[in-house]
């Protein structure tokens, strides 16, 4: 994840799920007309199976809260106002009686820093996550704890709700002496969502990882992972995971979790915290604002690739800090420590028994080998020649030691700009093996650039897209991914792994939205994207088959709107604001000597007249919009005077503004005043058309000129020409590609119509000898449909069609995806 993602993630995301990019569904009568050529002798690029996969990043608590079956949270009493302000080492426990948090010498390991020392008599209780402890009526539940005491004790364990007892109380005996692990065993009696877990103690007693776990876990227990989250990611049958981040593995402190680094909480993801006994795993404070307890970690994510039968693909530090942190880390001892961290990773992974490490899997109770192939270095850096550098001496280290793993490196946070350009280069120059590309962007972005690597170098580095979205979970954000993957498919030959970003979450503990699967403590839902990834990822084919479409006719009109001042955590003060149109006449003036009636304040923050300057105060306040003038306005000149008086970024200053989702903006300092860039939003989901980078200056006076004509925008900063653009790449919403499933012989047509008429279609099958019958897969439904935990408009629609020929018609509904799987004779 990217800093960008982040703020809109946080800022906006109910902006973001907002209002139609594409038309309402359609009347019967709305037809258009298309032609799909196949031309079956031709060969096209081969699909490997590893095409599409899945991310998984603790976001959202997706892993203690999700993926990780833990019932209980804050198990080992770790929380710490370090992973959030609001925590304490008693979060989610209430205490009955004397219990205090201890950390001393008496802890149960060097790694695992504080314990509960209970009193006589006393009790806590675990409230679990979101509503509570879910348990099932019948299903059983295992209850673990590391406890200590001066004399024999008794503990009473239990399971209730506000309605009473969930299962038999249990005692637990625990014995006078040293820190010894205790079990017991439950069977829930009635189905409860708000289940507590008590623990008491009849003598003073010290405990430690209080634990409860489902015993129906996902193919292995104990420390398993939740059933039905793991199967809905094996219902997709991904070609590969890729693990642990996003900007987990690339944020905070790169040193180890020690004595000699004072117990460093907020760290870099490293593998080495997170195997072994889960009692001896280090705890994390998590990029997203929570804590990361590590149960969930390498081996467990290995285990679950290998269950899924998908390539592990791990992400490792490169040491430059990333997720608006950009950060290069001078210090080369740390540098050799992480590129040996890398390489017993792999031997982890891969090596034998007799190994170091190799032992160490054998002694998680896993033998044989995981078969790494991949690994990449380094999450979306923004310092491109800084993290090159580094990455360089990973690749050259991994290389000597194991040839046969490829080592994938990146280009930053987003689809273009200068770090992308810079990064690219460096990549193709050092002739990489692969590289990860990142990029969120709105739906009619994706359905602009379904030709986005038609044009790549076929002869340099092959593309992981290993993070990208549209802005939303609703079905038009799905048609519009959908159009887009049919270009990845085309380019198999360059795409050669892609994944939508993120994998979970859970609905009350969002940072980051969309997402591709949502849950709480009871149930799982799919999101319309999970079930547009689901289709292609079941349905991928071996080989393209080469293929054409006739397109839609495009009708664009010139860049028109009002104008607009706003400002993302900083307070600025603008002046002399001047539209005028294509012939000098003057649409807008305004020197703010008098009042501010011209303008509609939308956004947040505070506006105030001072001393004959529009100014925004509130220093915390992001997207402030202030608008003027005619949503109709087009072909005019805006001149601006814009002065940064405190906070993080510089100013924004808007044109095109149709409303408070649609519009253009010029951000000048962004992303923490290290970049400017022209962001175009639609329906609230933002894509950069050109950015540079660059910092604004506190106290300095800049003129700002932008001249708009037709589809043509040139930007002036200080008189001088910064940059321009022409914004005139037609959405096509209706896509397609063909493919051969090698297995059945079967050709694959997937169609995409992503507009409000159905899409009458001459099929020409180029001569193919071809069943008459095609088993056809649909997802229809209107374009703001939202799958929700009670209801799912977007599900897959199973029929035959038995019109086939070598020349048939098919008419594809509208707001559409359909497959038609036609077998060969």
């Amino acid at each position: 994840m990217s800093r960008t993602r982040w703020r809109l993630g946080l800022g906006a995301t109910a902006l973001l799920v907002a209002s139609a990019v594409l038309p309402a569904p359609a009347r019967a009568a709305d037809t258009t007309d298309y032609a799909i050529t196949v031309d079956p002798a031709a060969k096209g690029a081969k699909i490997d199976d590893t095409m599409y996969g899945v991310f998984f990043e603790d976001i959202n608590r997706a892993a203690d809260g999700g993926l990780y079956a833990e019932l209980v949270q804050n198990r080992s009493f770790e929380y710490s106002t370090v992973d959030n302000r609001s925590y304490t080492p008693l979060t989610s426990w209430t205490v009955s009686g004397t219990a205090n948090v201890v950390n001393d010498d008496g802890r149960l390991n060097d790694r695992n820093r504080n314990y509960l020392s209970l009193g006589a008599g006393s009790s806590v209780t675990n409230a679990g996550y979101n509503t509570g402890i879910r348990v099932e009526q019948g299903k059983r539940y295992d209850f673990t704890v590391w406890a200590r005491a001066e004399s024999g004790t008794a503990l009473t364990v239990s399971l209730q709700d506000a309605d009473g007892t969930l299962a038999t109380a249990r005692q637990v005996a625990v014995r006078a002496g040293g820190w010894t692990k205790y079990r017991a065993t439950f069977t829930a009696t009635r189905t409860s969502s708000n289940g507590r877990l008590t623990v008491a103690s009849s003598a003073a007693t010290a405990l430690d990882m209080v634990s409860l776990f489902p015993r129906d876990t996902y193919k292995h227990e104990p420390n398993g992972l939740r059933k039905d989250l793991a199967e809905k990611i094996a219902a997709l049958h991904p070609g590969f995971v890729r693990f642990p981040g996003g900007c987990l593995v690339n944020t905070g402190s790169m040193q180890d979790y020690s004595e000699a680094s004072g117990w460093q909480r907020a760290r870099s993801y490293q593998w080495k915290d997170t195997v072994g006994p889960v009692e001896e795993r280090a705890t994390n404070s998590n990029f997203w604002g929570y804590n990361q307890s590590y149960g969930l970690g390498y081996y467990e994510y290995f285990r679950l690739a290998e269950d899924i039968g998908a390539m592990p693909l791990p992400v490792v530090p490169a040491l430059v800090t990333g997720c608006g942190q950009n950060k290069a880390v001078v210090d080369d001892a740390l540098l050799k420590r992480h590129i040996q961290d890398t390489l017993d990773l792999i031997e982890f992974a891969n090596g034998p028994v007799t190994s170091t490490w190799g032992r160490k899997r054998a002694q998680m109770g896993h033998p044989k080998p995981f078969h790494l192939t991949h690994i990449e270095v380094g999450n979306e850096e923004n310092l491109p020649n800084e993290f090159f550098a580094r990455f360089k001496e990973f690749r050259a280290a991994i290389e000597a030691a194991y040839p046969d793993v490829t080592v994938i490196s990146n280009s930053g946070p987003d689809d273009s700009g200068s770090t992308f350009d810079t990064a690219w280069q460096l990549n193709k120059d050092a002739k990489v093996d692969m590289v990860d590309e990142h990029y969120y962007n709105s739906p009619q972005w994706f359905l602009q650039n379904n030709d986005r690597y038609d044009s790549y170098d076929r002869g340099g580095p092959k593309v992981f897209l290993g993070e990208y979205a549209s802005w939303g979970n609703a079905f038009k954000n799905g048609l519009a991914e959908a159009a887009f993957m049919t270009g990845l498919e085309r380019n198999a030959d360059v795409v050669k792994l892609a994944s939508y970003a993120p994998l979970f979450a859970n609905e009350d503990y969002v940072q980051w939205s969309p997402d591709l699967v949502w849950l709480n403590n009871h149930a799982s839902w799919n999101s319309a994207n999970y079930e547009v990834q689901k289709l292609f990822m079941t349905n991928v084919g071996d080989r393209v088959v080469p293929s054409t479409a006739t397109g839609t006719p495009s009708v664009q009109g010139p860049i028109s709107g009002a104008v607009g001042l706003s400002t993302w955590a900083t307070t600025a003060a603008y002046d002399d604001v001047k539209v005028t149109d294509a012939d000098g006449s003057t649409l807008l003036s305004d020197d703010f000597s008098g009042d501010a009636s011209q303008w509609t304040h939308t956004g947040g923050g505070s506006w105030t007249l001072q001393d004959g300057q529009y100014v925004q105060t509130d220093v915390a306040a992001e997207n402030t919009m202030v608008s003027a003038g005619d949503t109709n306005w087009h072909d005019y000149d805006l001149h601006v005077k814009a002065t940064k008086k405190s906070g993080k970024e510089g100013f924004l200053v808007a044109f095109g503004v149709k409303d408070t989702g649609n519009y253009y903006w010029w951000n000048l300092g962004g992303w923490n005043n290290t970049t400017t860039a022209v962001e175009q939003a639609v329906d609230g989901g933002k894509s950069t058309l050109i950015s540079k980078a660059g910092t604004i200056e506190t106290g300095r006076a800049y003129d700002i000129d932008i001249k708009v004509r037709g589809r043509q925008v040139t930007l002036y900063l200080d008189g001088q020409e910064w940059g321009g653009f022409t914004d005139d790449k037609p959405a096509e919403p209706f896509r397609q590609v063909v493919t051969q499933d090698k297995r059945t012989g079967d050709l694959i047509v997937k169609v995409v119509n992503a507009q409000s008429a159905d899409a009458r279609t001459a099929i020409d099958l180029g001569g193919a000898k071809v069943s008459s019958e095609a088993r056809v897969t649909t997802l229809a439904a209107a374009p703001n449909a939202v799958n929700t935990e009670t209801d799912t408009p977007v599900a897959p629609v199973t029929s035959t069609f038995t019109g086939v020929a070598d020349r048939f018609t098919y008419t594809f509904p509208a707001n559409s995806i359909t497959f038609l799987r036609i077998g060969q004779k």
